[in-house]
């Protein structure tokens, strides 16, 4: 695997898309604003470790459910979001998280005036990274690399992260 070096900055991205990865509110929503129809798809959930790159965050062998969507806008994927929620963070007012189903889980986090959301994490990904193989399984040319941000969201001391990879049609909303 690549280097699991995360940024602060997105050092490096294209103009057009760093309003995307710095915007520190709910990307559901800014994707909702320029999309007539939004959807959430292929939801899939698994209770697995998270990724090398993702253990300082969530912890080392820490059981955890992950979930996996595309966000997408007329049926065409834009963004492909990975979830980490780690079950000893499932408890309480983030127990409903297990059941989201087909909805997307920024709607969840930025309704909760408590939960607050750490910095912004910023990486480009490639072929050597799990989750850039997973963003681009169903396409017919995937690109050679794509932008992700990550961050971890806080409630009552339990912690989720949340990694968005953005996918090329983004780059039309």
């Amino acid at each position: 695997m690549t280097s699991s070096v995360w940024h602060e900055y997105p050092l490096g991205a294209p103009v057009w898309l760093r309003p995307w990865l710095v915007d520190q509110g709910s990307l559901t929503q800014r994707i909702t604003a320029r999309c007539l129809e939004f959807s959430v798809q292929n939801v899939s959930l698994r209770r697995a470790y998270a990724y090398s790159d993702e253990f300082a965050l969530v912890g080392r062998r820490r059981h955890s459910l992950l979930r996996d969507v595309s966000l997408c806008c007329a049926d065409k994927p834009v963004v492909y979001a990975h979830s980490v929620l780690p079950y000893a963070s499932m408890v309480g007012a983030w127990a409903r998280l297990r059941r989201l189903g087909n909805r997307p889980l920024g709607a969840a986090l930025f309704v909760n005036p408590k939960v607050y959301r750490e910095s912004l994490q910023f990486r480009r990904l490639d072929s050597r990274h799990p989750l850039w193989s997973a963003a681009v399984r169903r396409m017919v040319e995937p690109p050679q690399s794509l932008w992700a941000r990550r961050s971890v969201f806080v409630l009552a001391s339990k912690q989720i992260l949340v990694t968005e990879v953005f996918l090329p049609a983004i780059r039309y909303l």
